[in-house]
C-alpha cells in the first residue's frame, strides 16, 4: 500500500488519473490531492470517499512514497526536485525533465527496464509519442526502422481542460448564431485545423514536433532514426490521431505487420478496409488501448509501411501511462 500525492488533481489530467487508479485499483493507503490556491478547498470523491483539495506548496511531499505531477513544467520545476531529494518518487507529465539524461522517459510497453535508473524523477512522454512508439516498437524490434515521417491531428484535449470547453463553446455559439469566441488557442478550431501546436523553434518546426524527434530516440535509445513530425490541432474533443509512414530496415509485408501488431501489447487493430473498420477518435475516446488500423505497403520506401494510429491522449497519452508507471514501481 503506497501513500500517493496527485498535484494538480483538479485538472484533466489529474482528474483521469483518479479515475485511472480506482479503476486499476491501484494499492494505495494515503490520498492526498493537491492544486494551486484557486483550486484548493474543492472537494472530490474517490472510491465513495470525499476528500479535500490541498493548496500545493513545499512541505506536500511530506508522508508520501509517490506524486504524480500533472499542473505543467513550471510547478514540476519549483517542486518536483525537493519531492524526490526527500525520498518521494515523482512521476511528471509535464516536459520539465524529458530531455535530462537523469531521468528516464518511460512508456511501459516499451522501455520499462529504463525504470530501474531512476534518481527520483520519472518522465511521462509527450502525448504523442506515447503512442506513436507503442505502435511501432514491436516493428522496430522485428524489422528495424530508419525514418518515420508522421502528421498528427491532435484534439482539443491535448490543450487541457481550457481547450476542450472551448471547443465545445464555439460549437454551442455556432449553433446560436453567434460570433465563435477565440482565447485559448491561436485560431478558431471549429471548422478548422491549425498546423501550429506550442512555439517554433529555430528550424521551423513546432516545439510539440520536437519532442517527439528527441523522445523518441531516448525511449527507443537508437538516435540514428530520422524523424520528421507536422502536428496539426483539429476540432476533436479527445483522441489523437497519427498518419505514419516507415522506411524499415528489411523488407515486411503488411500482412505481417498486421499480424504482429494483433499479438503485441497495448495494441487494438482495428484494419477492416471491405466492412470500413478503421481507427477513429470518436470510437477510441476513453479508451485504454492504442488501436492501429489502414496499413499498407508504402508506395514510395522501398522498404516502406504506412498505418494510422489513434488513441485517447488523456488515459494512453497522460494518466493511464503515469499510472502504469507507478505499478512498476
Amino acid at each position: 500500500m503506497k501513500n500517493i500525492g496527485i498535484v494538480g488533481a483538479t485538472g484533466a489530467v489529474g482528474q483521469e488519473i483518479l479515475g485511472v487508479l480506482e479503476k486499476r485499483n491501484f494499492p494505495i493507503n494515503n490520498l492526498k490531492l493537491l492544486a494551486s490556491s484557486r483550486n484548493a478547498g474543492k472537494k472530490i470523491t474517490f472510491k465513495g470517499k470525499e476528500y479535500t483539495v490541498e493548496e500545493l506548496d513545499e512541505n506536500s511531499y511530506k508522508g508520501l512514497d509517490i506524486m504524480l505531477f500533472a499542473a505543467g513544467g513550471s510547478v514540476s520545476e519549483k517542486y518536483a526536485r525537493a519531492a524526490a531529494e526527500n525520498g518521494v518518487v515523482v512521476i511528471d507529465n509535464s516536459s520539465a525533465f524529458r530531455n535530462d539524461p537523469d531521468v528516464p522517459l518511460i512508456v511501459p510497453e516499451v522501455n520499462a527496464g529504463d525504470i530501474k535508473n531512476h534518481k527520483g524523477i520519472i518522465a511521462n512522454p509527450n502525448c504523442s509519442t506515447i503512442q506513436m512508439c507503442v505502435a511501432l516498437w514491436p516493428i522496430y524490434k522485428k524489422y528495424g526502422i530508419k525514418k518515420i515521417i508522421m502528421s498528427t491531428y491532435q484534439a482539443s484535449s491535448g490543450a487541457g481542460k481550457e481547450g476542450m470547453e472551448e471547443l465545445i463553446e464555439q460549437a454551442k455559439e455556432f449553433s446560436a448564431g453567434k460570433d465563435m469566441t477565440v482565447n485559448y488557442f491561436r485560431h478558431q478550431l471549429m471548422f478548422n485545423v491549425i498546423p501550429h501546436i506550442d512555439s517554433f523553434t529555430e528550424n521551423d518546426y513546432t516545439k510539440e514536433e520536437m519532442k517527439v524527434v528527441h523522445e523518441t530516440h531516448k525511449i527507443f535509445h537508437d538516435e540514428s532514426i530520422k524523424i520528421s513530425v507536422t502536428a496539426v490541432r483539429v476540432p476533436v474533443l479527445r483522441a489523437h490521431s497519427e498518419a505514419i509512414t516507415l522506411e524499415l530496415g528489411e523488407k515486411a509485408t503488411a500482412k505481417e505487420v498486421k499480424e504482429l501488431l494483433a499479438s503485441s501489447e497495448g495494441i487494438v487493430l482495428q484494419d477492416d478496409i471491405k466492412n470500413d473498420v478503421y481507427p477513429m477518435p470518436y470510437f477510441t475516446a476513453t479508451k485504454d488501448e492504442t488501436y492501429v488500423g489502414r496499413i499498407r505497403e508504402d508506395l514510395v520506401f522501398e522498404n516502406g509501411i504506412s498505418l494510422w494510429v489513434v488513441a485517447d491522449q488523456i488515459l494512453k497519452g497522460a494518466a493511464l501511462n503515469a499510472v502504469q508507471i507507478a505499478e512498476l514501481l
